[in-house]
């Protein structure tokens, strides 16, 4: 017995031994199972222990569900070094949710995960914004009997203040002191800089002061990270103090509170003070660090003072050796400045003081040539950099699609996507969204949807914001069908429509007419929990004051007003349209004068919305005011205003006056498009000015406009009545050879023409005998409710003469209306 136990212990140590060797994660296994065969035993936890080390070393973990069961069966779990290599591994390989996945897997075969391997993993998931996970390891470890110090305690409240989470912070502060955990000075550090950058600077002071009570005295960090969040928060009078009483005792400076106090300066455009600083930084014996000079770099360019920015360039190389990032800041505010011929010397210099332009400096030329319109300048960069020893980057391609999209060269822009993908580099959503954007602006629709697909078959998931913008372009190509499709497409891929996604498909319903649709949507939209903004409203409105419910949109005007969001051009500029459109004028000009009381800069469409409601009820006089109003505010009125304008003076048989209104707009530059001449016709007509009309009518011509069917029927009506009957048949049948169908009142009209000039002639000719019953046969024709009646009567005259082309007309007539 005791040889089978000592053959037995060889054995299983020469198991751990193979398996601590062995790398291939498949071929360890093979061996444990043919090992466990092959003595007929159960094997021990170090042997276990040592297979799951393999699998940690090659980082698979496929199987390790099967053996966690089997050693939970056996009755033990893995060691803590074993735990913590496990979670290490994942750790090292970025993959944080499968080592708390494995954690979780632990918890569920009743194991006990290492200390370590907590603290590890919640310090790696800290770096990416996963407070809800933290959160679960935090409580699951108090749930174990770990004892939770002030380290981790500060590791979870700088994670949830960071995410801008207050309450969950403030909350873990409270159970931290009623754990009888006492903060040090990180833990208040940490607090006053994590609630002063989300914007609660009374907190940050609060922990200031309340560290003092607690007898720990601020350091270094304590008073930098203050003064930062001072600065920040535009308070830089306090933080002059705070620096000034940091300073008082202090024999060495400390160089970070003067980096972030001359930042302060900066920022407040107090550039005389921040040089003073310098100077007196100096001054204590502490020669200003290049981060100090970057900082005013910084400000300088972001205040637009790049002259002064290169002059202190320039300053600087006494004290500090410019940084790739000090170039890099320079590059950026010279190619904002349009300065690209200094930019590119600066890039020059750089390789003299023996630095090398990186992808963030190439990124940055790029992007901001790109933003001048400088594609050419742009695209050279990106040639002649060395893409081996400088490899572009998703954000580089990115920017040059995007540019070039933007500014209609598509095709450029395709070939740079295929040149990424060639590359392997893989194109993100954003690259996608600028390829359907410039496809769809180009009209290039089915370009758009390809691409689309091509992005789906590539297996890069679409992002809210892409979908956003694929539905807007879709609409916007009067696509109704397919952009509702897409709005569909958003939930069923996880996502939650936004305020944009529904102020998009409200946008899309108006404009391809189902306006009636918007009050549905808009209930959909606040039952969801959108947030509405000023777009948002706007878009809402609009679709209430098309479909005709100006009550609904003046109670969301007035809201937006409570809500904080002032009503803009556009705003008013709907509502005001919606009440002219059905005659509730005096608000609509309440309202106008409203706008102009609060400063909103009105355009030509306000306007043109209230001469067409003033003109189209007669108001001539006011009409013509608020076109006055209109040129006088240095603003110049477009077709649709001076179409209103003529529109409501022929209504009201001003025609003179009209013609007068015509030659103002040409004089202004405003060519009449076929709109203006029908109205300027149809008033000419009217007035039983037929000639004159004639005369339009053969300008429009000559402008090549084409007539629409109501000028047609007017001029076609106006000769025949002047008694032109020749011309008004040569229009009539070029009317019918334009493919259009004559409409009863054409038809009556020419033959009620060639009626009158037949008659006409019976009078020359003296042929018609008073009572006679003898002859050929004449047409009487009656137009009624688009159909036309043909009634023979007895006529003495045997030449029919111009009577049988009214009688061909009216069964032309006839058939054509049928």
């Amino acid at each position: 017995m005791e040889k089978g136990k000592e053959w037995s212990l060889a054995q299983t140590d020469v198991v751990i031994a193979v398996l601590r060797k062995l790398k291939d994660v498949n071929l360890a296994v093979n061996y444990f199972r043919w090992s466990e065969r092959k003595t007929n035993q159960a094997h021990c936890p170090e042997a276990y222990n040592s297979l799951l080390m393999v699998m940690s070393r090659s980082k698979k973990f496929h199987q390790i569900e099967q053996v966690f069961e089997e050693m939970n069966l056996a009755g033990f779990g893995p060691s803590n070094s074993t735990c913590v290599e496990l979670v290490v591994s994942c750790v090292k390989s970025h993959k944080l949710r499968e080592a708390y996945d494995l954690i979780q897997l632990m918890r569920r075969f009743k194991f006990r995960p290492a200390f370590s391997a907590y603290t590890t993993l919640i310090g790696a998931l800290s770096t990416v914004h996963e407070p809800d996970l933290i959160l679960t390891l935090f409580h699951q470890m108090q749930e174990l009997g770990y004892e939770v110090n002030v380290h981790l305690f500060t590791t979870v409240i700088r994670v949830f203040a960071r995410e801008g989470r207050v309450d969950a912070a403030l909350s873990m502060l409270d159970e931290m002191r009623s754990n009888s955990v006492d903060g040090d000075i990180v833990l208040y550090n940490v607090c006053i800089n994590c609630f002063g950058k989300a914007g609660k600077v009374d907190m940050a002071w609060k922990f200031f002061h309340e560290m003092k009570v607690h007898g720990i005295m601020p350091d270094d960090v304590t008073y930098t990270s203050m003064i930062g969040v001072l600065c920040k928060a535009n308070k830089l009078n306090e933080a002059v103090e705070l620096f000034e009483q940091m300073e008082h005792n202090k024999k060495v400076p400390c160089a970070y509170a003067y980096n972030t106090m001359i930042m302060g300066y900066g920022m407040d455009g107090k550039f005389d003070e921040a040089f003073r600083l310098l100077e007196k930084q100096k001054l204590k014996g502490s020669i200003p660090s290049v981060v100090a000079y970057n900082c005013i770099l910084t400000c300088l360019g972001k205040k637009g003072r790049v002259d002064e920015a290169l002059k202190l360039f320039e300053e600087m190389k006494k004290d500090a050796a410019p940084n790739l990032s000090t170039y890099n800041i320079l590059i950026d505010n010279l190619c904002k400045s349009h300065k690209l011929d200094i930019a590119l010397k600066i890039q020059d210099s750089m390789k003299e003081a023996g630095l090398y332009p990186n992808i963030l400096t190439v990124n940055i030329m790029i992007d901001r040539l790109c933003k001048s319109q400088q594609l050419d300048e742009a695209h050279s960069i990106f040639e002649n950099i060395d893409h081996k020893v400088c490899p572009p980057t998703s954000y580089t391609y990115c920017s040059l699609i995007e540019g070039l999209g933007r500014h209609n060269r598509v095709d450029d822009a395709y070939r740079l996507y295929e040149r990424m993908m060639d590359s392997g580099v893989i194109p993100n959503a954003v690259v996608y969204t600028s390829l359907i954007k410039s496809f769809f602006k180009l009209g290039r629709k089915e370009d758009g949807h390809k691409i689309y697909k091509e992005m789906v078959r590539g297996g890069i998931s679409p992002d809210l914001t892409l979908l956003n913008t694929y539905m807007d372009c879709v609409f916007k190509a009067g696509e109704t069908d397919k952009g509702r499709a897409l709005f569909e497409e958003i939930k069923a891929r996880g996502f939650v429509p936004d305020t944009r996604s529904y102020s998009i498909l409200i946008h899309g319903l108006i404009k391809a007419g189902f306006a009636r649709e918007t009050h549905v949507l808009f209930h959909a939209m606040k039952e969801q929990g959108c947030v509405l903004d000023t777009l948002a409203y706007n878009t809402v409105i609009d679709g209430f004051c098309k479909s005709g419910q100006v009550n609904k949109a003046y109670q969301l005007f007035e809201e937006m007003k409570v809500k904080g969001h002032p009503p803009t051009v556009v705003t008013y500029g709907s509502v005001i349209d919606g009440l002219a459109k059905i005659d509730r004028l005096d608000e609509a000009y309440m309202l106008f004068e409203e706008a102009k009381s609060k400063g909103v800069e009105l355009n030509v469409v306000v306007y043109s919305s209230l001469v067409d409601g003033f003109g189209k009820v007669g108001r001539i006089d006011e009409a013509y005011l608020i076109m006055e109003e209109l040129m006088q505010k240095g603003l110049t009125p477009n077709i649709y205003t001076w179409n209103c304008l003529l529109d409501a003076l022929v209504k009201a048989e001003e025609i003179n006056e009209a013609l007068v209104c015509f030659n103002s707009m040409k004089d202004l530059k405003c060519i009449p498009n076929a709109v203006t001449y029908s109205i300027i016709i149809n008033g000419l007509c009217r007035v039983r000015k037929f000639n004159k009309a004639f005369v339009f009518w053969q300008e429009m011509q000559k402008q090549g406009l084409q007539p629409n069917v109501i000028t047609y029927t007017t001029m076609i009506c106006g000769l025949a009545r002047a008694g032109n009957v020749l011309e008004a048949h040569r229009l009539f049948e070029r009317f019918k050879k334009t493919g259009a169908t004559p409409d009863s009142a054409c038809y009556n009209t020419m033959i009620e023409g060639l009626s009158v000039s037949n008659r006409a002639m019976e009078a020359n000719c003296g042929c018609c005998v008073e009572g006679g019953s003898k002859g050929s046969t004449c047409f009487k024709v009656h137009v009624e409710h688009s159909f036309v009646d043909v009634v023979q009567l007895n006529h003495p005259c045997e030449k029919e003469g111009k009577m049988t082309e009214a009688r061909d007309l009216a069964y032309s007539g006839l058939m054509d209306t049928i």
